[in-house]
């Protein structure tokens, strides 16, 4: 704990060990997943029977890879759909609500943060269960008082928009509160005094300096709306986004071609992290 105090081999043999393993049990899951889409077998799983494209480029009748799987390719566009709605209206609520806590003081403040903070501690499954039991019982009231089926309160892709959005735009709020803690309110004074207006203070003082921690919310947005299953489950229409998809091709008895799908969202999801990371680093 104390660097300044020499260390034997042993403690650095056992920590080296430590690091390795480490690595090696949070990586070879997805090192298998991704070495098995490239198996020419009809399951997904060992052992290996040789290297094959089939599960990303065959188009049948044996086989589909996932370039001509029309189901999984259009879970993944209801996935990138879903996860863009999602990540705009957090940032933009996001953001709102963190000038609200960190700039303003009202009444009964600590409450209301301590609701905003609600959905962090609460189950993905209590959230889904509760959203679609409150979205039934307001369906049936405009039903039944007048008469009117707002399709809206069924089970849709808007739902699980607003479903996923309740609890993303926690996080959003945190990060982005995060940084404007570090903010100097004299920046601002200073542009006001120069005969800047308050929009224009926000615009390109306030908004500037959290450019970083906005666009690093949004990406983190982006794939937790992406790869949400728990609260998606129960909200979810007749357009599965692709955990729901994959799930039920698993539940089912698939193919390797979920293999495929898993290297494609880790290749996509290390692209976006590494796009995230270069930005908020040029930005910052």
């Amino acid at each position: 704990m104390i660097r300044s105090l020499p260390r034997s081999k042993t403690y650095d043999w056992s920590f080296n060990a430590f690091i390795i393993l480490y690595f090696v049990f949070l990586f070879a899951p997805l090192v298998v997943t991704c070495v098995l889409a490239f198996n020419n077998s009809d399951f997904p799983s060992l052992p290996w029977q040789g290297f094959s494209l089939d599960w990303f480029v065959a188009d049948g009748p044996d086989r589909v890879g996932l370039f001509h799987d029309a189901q999984n390719l259009r879970s993944i566009v209801t996935s990138f759909e879903t996860a863009f709605f999602v990540s705009i209206l957090s940032v933009v609520v996001g953001t709102c609500a963190s000038f609200l806590f960190e700039k303003e003081e009202f009444r009964f403040k600590g409450l209301l943060y301590m609701l905003m903070l609600a959905p962090l501690v609460i189950p993905g499954v209590i959230l889904g269960i509760s959203q679609l039991l409150a979205a039934n019982t307001a369906g049936t009231f405009f039903d039944e008082t007048f008469g009117v089926d707002i399709p809206f309160f069924r089970p849709s892709f808007w739902l699980v928009v607003l479903g996923q959005f309740s609890f993303i735009t926690t996080f959003v709020t945190l990060v982005v509160s995060a940084r404007l803690r570090k903010f100097d309110p004299s920046l601002e004074e200073a542009a006001l005094n120069l005969g800047a207006t308050h929009f224009g203070v926000i615009r390109h003082v306030t908004l500037k300096f959290l450019r970083p921690a906005i666009v690093g919310a949004g990406a983190v947005a982006f794939l937790m709306s992406f790869e949400n299953f728990n609260t998606t489950l129960f909200l979810v229409g007749s357009e599965p986004t692709l955990p729901i998809n994959l799930y039920l091709q698993v539940r089912d008895g698939s193919t390797p071609v979920i293999n495929a799908v898993s290297l494609m969202l880790i290749v996509g999801t290390s692209l976006l992290a590494l796009i995230n990371f270069y930005f908020t680093r040029k930005t910052d």
